[in-house]
């Protein structure tokens, strides 16, 4: 069960960075992201009604809830959707691989589990890798800006992970958690939009929609009850393994669908920062022994 789950957000996750790719321009990256979370949410909290699994949530838990969605569900979307206006999908998707090891340093920050040997020298290598993807060896070439951008979304991603597992603790089951988390987004997102003079209208356009709808519902509903599902069973640090291999699927779909022109340099850069990643996690086989989340 727990390796169709890794598979299911491996699949998903690669293939949401091109229908990320597809929405930006047409309308404003917090109006794109304002919209998926609403109808993500809207389908999460007819499931957890349907379902029977509503659950009361104390206000005291919205002292995690409310930054958890900003971290997962709003900001770091924000970032995110920012850089693929400057860099292709499985370029990003590539630098989001690095959840991995913000995870790991977040661990450490939150939770005092102190990083190995292994772990420094992975993130010392996929280091390595953004100074070769961003060009700052003279051998890559893509926009410093749309970097800065994927790392912070990326951070801000890992940052909720941590945030996720405090909510749980707190006694939340994780659909409950999840569904407050995409509201408290919606709210800060639509706070952005209003204060910026923005409109929260979307667009008709076929594939906008169809975007929307598929990062709604599979990408942010499924994907991200999968994700987290595998944080409190294998660990933050090995579920991120998923942003390992999803990258794969999205430079696979980067290459045939935007025409992504590869530099040597750039190459580098993908192969150091997913061998960084490699080094610093155990191999899939893990998964099939799953230890209890640690608290």
């Amino acid at each position: 069960m727990l390796a169709l789950l890794f598979f299911a957000v491996v699949l998903i996750w690669g293939t949401t960075w091109f229908a990320i790719h597809v929405q930006v321009g047409v309308t404003t990256p917090q109006t794109a992201i304002f919209w998926r979370f609403l109808l993500a949410s809207l389908v999460m909290g007819a499931w957890l009604r349907l379902s029977g699994r509503w659950r009361r949530v104390p206000l005291r838990v919205h002292g995690w809830l409310a930054p958890m969605g900003a971290c997962l569900f709003s900001c770091n979307f924000l970032a995110i959707y920012g850089s693929e206006t400057y860099l292709a999908s499985g370029t990003v998707s590539v630098i989001f691989s690095l959840a991995t090891l913000f995870n790991t340093l977040n661990q450490w920050v939150f939770f005092r589990h102190r990083p190995g040997l292994r772990s420094v020298l992975g993130g010392c290598i996929a280091i390595l890798g953004v100074v070769f993807l961003t060009g700052l060896t003279g051998v890559g070439g893509i926009s410093p800006i749309g970097t800065v951008l994927a790392l912070t979304g990326t951070f801000l991603f890992s940052c909720g992970n941590m945030l996720s597992r405090r909510a749980v603790a707190s006694g939340v089951d994780l659909p409950n958690a999840v569904f407050r988390g995409m509201v408290w987004g919606c709210l800060f997102l639509a706070v952005r939009v209003l204060a910026g003079g923005s409109s929260l209208a979307g667009s008709t356009d076929p594939a906008w929609i169809g975007a929307l709808l598929y990062l709604a519902v599979p990408g942010s509903v499924v994907a991200f009850l999968a994700y987290l599902h595998l944080v409190h069973r294998i660990g933050a640090d090995r579920a991120a393994y998923t942003t390992i291999l999803s990258p794969v699927v999205a430079l696979a779909i980067s290459i045939v669908y935007e025409g992504t022109r590869w530099t040597s340099g750039m190459t580098t850069g993908v192969v150091l920062i997913l061998l960084g990643n490699l080094v610093t996690f155990a191999p899939l086989g893990r998964l099939a022994a799953p230890t209890p989340a640690r608290s």
